[in-house]
């Protein structure tokens, strides 16, 4: 049982590694041109981004359906491999739920074989046991503390992996994914902000936890769909979700606020000579660092009270249309006099303040 276990995670982790979750073509557009104004446009796989499909940096390509970059199986977990991802982080807390019990009952059998129970002691005889017959595997005092370290291990595994699985479910029940969960929560704060009154409904949930979950999970183990047309609940259109990522970036523009490096900074992820506080509260991400020289303008969409994300403005021209986007130290730059980039409303939506 304990290989069957090692055979089906092994299976579905080299699954969700050597699959992948699918890529938008390179030039991919909608088949009706009048589409595009309802899609946002990737600039390096020179093509339209498809309904919910997202640009990866690590793997620099647009993943159909993407969930999150995932650097155990140095890949992005989408569409294709969502579901071998899953039942993946649900066979390792399995299997290793089996191997403790194989340990606690190893440990336990032979511990009891070699304690002697006195007036006044207990004393633990590692050599040999008590009773016949003998183990058919030695264990002795190293044998234990192997048996108790792989313990540790599966225990530790076990939950991690486990508050994974639990994660992921809560998104398929939902017919989500991690970053389109984010974006809702971006939606709800986006209408309060500007206080518009209108109600965003997320168009994939099909409104039953059991479809949800087909959308993902198959008896032939493809997906459903070709990853890159979705269908949608009642009363939604079909590029809901990518209209209220086209407002959210605009509202981003507008909220975004013009810093001057005052500094020059090399990029890297924890500088020594820009303080201590910065250097022990560097951001905990994967997300990439940027060099600035002085006198660089950043456009800065968030912050730390130690660290600012921004993107670097650029002679477009000059660089190609590349956009360097990353964390800064907070010390290295000054505020413009001006706030934002714009003051212009997005979408005839009049801003409150």
């Amino acid at each position: 049982m304990l290989l069957n276990w090692t055979v089906m995670i092994l299976y579905n982790y080299f699954s969700a590694m050597f699959v992948g979750p699918g890529y938008v073509p390179l030039g991919w557009t909608p088949e009706k041109s009048q589409d595009c104004m309802y899609l946002q446009y990737c600039k390096v796989c020179q093509s339209y981004k498809a309904p919910r499909s997202h640009h990866c940096r690590k793997c620099n390509r647009c993943v159909m359906k993407m969930d999150h970059h995932c650097p155990w199986i140095n890949n992005c977990c989408g569409y294709q491999n969502h579901a071998s991802f899953t039942l993946f982080l649900l066979l390792a807390p399995l299997g290793c739920i089996h191997a403790s019990f194989i340990f606690v009952m190893t440990m336990y059998t032979q511990l009891y074989n070699r304690i002697s129970f006195g007036w006044s002691s207990v004393k633990i005889d590692m050599s040999a046991a008590k009773r016949d017959p003998r183990p058919i595997i030695p264990f002795g005092l190293s044998a234990f503390a192997a048996s108790l370290f792989a313990l540790g291990l599966a225990l530790g595994t076990t939950i991690a992996v486990g508050m994974l699985f639990i994660i992921q479910m809560k998104v398929i029940l939902t017919n989500k994914t991690s970053i389109e969960s984010w974006i809702e929560e971006k939606a709800k704060d986006r209408i309060q902000y500007y206080q518009t009154g209108e109600t965003f409904i997320f168009p994939y949930d099909m409104g039953s936890k059991w479809k949800n979950f087909r959308q993902v999970f198959t008896w032939s183990g493809i997906p459903e769909g070709d990853g890159l047309d979705w269908p949608v609940r009642d009363g939604c259109h079909q590029y809901s979700l990518t209209i209220e990522q086209l407002k959210q970036k605009a509202d981003k523009r507008v909220r975004s606020v013009r810093y001057r490096a005052i500094e020059n900074y090399s990029g890297v992820c924890c500088p020594v000579t820009k303080g201590v506080k910065t250097f022990f509260t560097t951001p905990c991400t994967e997300e990439p660092r940027i060099a600035l020289s002085k006198g660089d303008l950043i456009l800065a969409t968030r912050g730390l009270k130690h660290w600012m994300y921004g993107e670097k403005i650029l002679d477009s021209a000059a660089d190609g249309g590349v956009r360097e986007r990353g964390w800064f130290p907070r010390n290295c730059v000054e505020k413009c006099q001006y706030d934002s980039e714009t003051d212009q409303p997005v979408d005839g939506e009049k801003k409150n303040r």
